[in-house]
């Protein structure tokens, strides 16, 4: 029987991160996606023009419509902007046992815009980290969930220890942003690290929501933590290495690049 993964996260009306990324991603994958919006934004590959958070209420509707009626095999949190709504999600997760949660804590878009209010981090850090099975924050948002600058390796290890006094989870800490030379090196808490190539590309829009639930995708098929970092990571190697051109800025991945090809 095919998996069931539910996204809660914001929409992104270009396509290419958000909701749209990851149900296309789940799809890609082979499991069926089911989303909870939290936030729409009015944006496109240049940058987000405006955002507008969805009630709690309604946040909290669709949350119960989808647990009230379909098993769900795996959660991937993203853009969940507000404490209100961080409040809601954590009640849903506490009622509803789901037993596989990611959680990417988006906090900045990849054209520089803020996604993540000041006082909503915190919420996160006590209300939602607690409950992961894994968070994935790239380097930047693992800088401001530590209040510090990593520089280094040792630091990323750093902040690591740091984070793991919020959850029970693994903390996955994506290193893109350190000057690697050709290589990518995403850090796991369990002291593994996953080493990827440099792909020099504009089109890197919606990685770290791709990326996040391709490792929900994965976990909810039974693969171990490391084969669905593994999975994970080489699936959005290869969406960078084959995107293709959408609009004037930061193009998106090509979340379907095994099933067809660009012209």
């Amino acid at each position: 029987m095919i998996k069931k993964v539910l996204t809660i996260a914001g929409s992104d009306s270009s396509g290419g991160a958000g909701i749209q990324a990851d149900l296309k991603t789940m799809a890609a994958l082979g499991t069926y996606g089911l989303s909870v919006i939290t936030a729409i934004t009015a944006q496109n590959t240049q940058g987000v023009y405006a955002v507008e958070t969805l009630s709690p209420s309604i946040v909290e509707e669709q949350l119960k419509a989808v647990f009230t009626d379909i098993p769900i095999n795996a959660v991937k949190i993203g853009m969940v902007s507000e404490c209100s709504l961080i409040e809601v999600i954590e009640n849903a997760l506490i009622q509803y046992q789901p037993k596989i949660i990611i959680m990417d804590p988006v906090m900045v878009s990849t054209t520089g815009s803020v996604l993540l209010q000041e006082d909503a981090i915190e919420a996160l850090k006590t209300k939602l980290f607690p409950l992961a099975t894994l968070i994935t924050p790239n380097l930047h948002e693992a800088e401001v969930l530590v209040g510090e600058k990593l520089l280094s390796e040792a630091d990323i290890q750093k902040a690591i220890e740091n984070l793991k006094k919020w959850t029970h989870g693994e903390i996955l800490v994506k290193g893109g942003h350190l000057p690697l030379g050709d290589q990518v090196i995403d850090f796991l808490s369990t002291g593994e690290k996953f080493i990827g190539k440099w792909i020099e590309s504009n089109n890197t829009h919606g990685t770290g929501c791709s990326l996040s639930s391709a490792i929900a995708a994965l976990l909810a098929q039974d693969y171990s933590m490391t084969q669905a970092i593994c999975l994970a990571k080489n699936y959005v190697e290869e969406g960078i290495r084959l995107s293709f051109p959408v609009g004037q800025g930061s193009g998106p991945i090509h979340h379907f690049h095994s099933l067809w090809r660009a012209e």
